[in-house]
């Protein structure tokens, strides 16, 4: 059985104010070819389908003829919502789209929908789990525990009633302890979303989407990443799909297939005479995402506007210089980033009483983020 895992779309997408569905349309082009070229049993689509809850038009009209397209195939599609989806709204015509072997994940009510594959080894089963918060699952499960995404997604699992000795697919788009993250994504200040990869020790493979770089967070357990980049943090990253061949039980390989994208997305760093040096651009793809980084001492005037004669897609303009490599907000705003709500909060605390805080107070302040947080979302 061969799967391939894709995730993050992000149809729809701006970067700056540049549209990306033209680069998306390309991409999945690309990744229909694969599906087909790969013999794909079926297609793994781990959340965070559009950019937002109510996409733009041609957003959708991409998406139908994405799932068209592998249908036509006889490629089976299992898709789950993410954290920037309507999860009402990819559950909508699920029932239908089922007959043509597209099945989406629904709005969760307490039971996890199940996807049963089949080949020469037996059954393979695919659970589709959307993305929870733990305000979801508790009034799904009525369980009023459940307080942090940890103790949501644990329980979503443990109401999946699985078979251990059949092959068991997770897709799923949560933020797993110790992942890797881009400019691109959400954060959450605190890590209050986190949840622990030993949650999925019962399942073969666990598909997962939310994070943009692709990475293993612990064996089979991986993020594919995004199909393009979405950041300049990303920039020296390759975006992939993920292909999954299983045998039997306990017998799967993982690799990876590398995407050629129609606009590449790159980070330039020079003076302006040298970035707009004929001899320093001739023979590049001068139509890529750029951020170009500036290492004059004087601002050049216009300079997005000159730039642009050279670099059309130019994403922003910053410099490298003396006068901002001394500038000391830097390091402060970099030191509060590293820091959590509730470790700051903490530090307030204690400057405020001349004291810690009791470990009840600080069960209590993280209980707080954790309902602020999603109140939020």
């Amino acid at each position: 059985m061969k799967l391939i895992h894709i995730s993050d779309l992000h149809l729809g997408k701006r970067i700056n104010e540049f549209s990306m569905l033209e680069d998306q349309r390309y991409i999945l082009e690309q990744v229909v070819k694969i599906c087909v070229e790969e013999h794909a049993d079926a297609l793994l689509l781990a959340g965070d389908i559009y950019d937002r809850p109510i996409p733009p038009t041609e957003a959708v009209m991409m998406l139908d003829w994405f799932f068209n397209a592998l249908a036509a195939q006889k490629i089976k599609v299992c898709a789950v919502s993410g954290n920037h989806d309507s999860m009402e709204r990819i559950a909508f015509g699920a029932g239908l789209m089922k007959q043509s072997g597209v099945y989406l994940s629904t709005v969760y009510d307490g039971s996890t929908q199940k996807v049963t594959l089949t080949d020469e080894f037996g059954e393979a089963q695919v659970y589709l789990l959307p993305f929870v918060r733990p305000s979801i699952v508790r009034r799904a499960l009525g369980q009023e525990e459940i307080e942090s995404y940890q103790d949501a997604v644990f329980a979503a699992v443990n109401h999946m009633d699985i078979d251990t000795k059949k092959r068991n697919i997770l897709v799923a788009h949560q933020f797993v302890t110790g992942a890797g993250r881009c400019d691109s994504e959400d954060i959450v200040v605190g890590g209050v979303d986190n949840i622990d990869a030993s949650i999925f020790e019962a399942f073969d493979y666990a598909a997962l989407g939310h994070i943009h770089s692709p990475q293993n967070i612990k064996e089979n357990v991986r993020y594919c990443g995004t199909l393009l980049k979405y950041s300049v943090s990303e920039a020296g990253q390759e975006k992939s799909v993920t292909v999954i061949e299983m045998g039997k039980k306990n017998d799967i390989v993982v690799r990876t297939i590398p995407l050629i994208p129609k606009h590449d997305l790159r980070a330039i760093h020079g003076s302006y005479m040298e970035v707009t040096a004929r001899t320093f651009y001739q023979g590049t793809a001068t139509d890529d995402y750029v951020q170009i980084t500036l290492t004059d001492e004087e601002d050049i005037p216009d300079g997005m506007q000159k730039l642009r004669t050279i670099y059309p897609n130019l994403l922003g303009l910053s410099y490298d210089n003396l006068r901002t490599r001394t500038q000391q907000t830097i390091d402060f705003d970099n030191k509060i980033k590293q820091k959590s709500e509730k470790q700051l909060f903490e530090e307030l605390y204690e400057k405020q009483n001349n004291q810690p805080m009791s470990i009840e107070q600080k069960q209590f302040v993280t209980e707080l983020f954790t309902r602020l947080q999603e109140d939020k979302s």
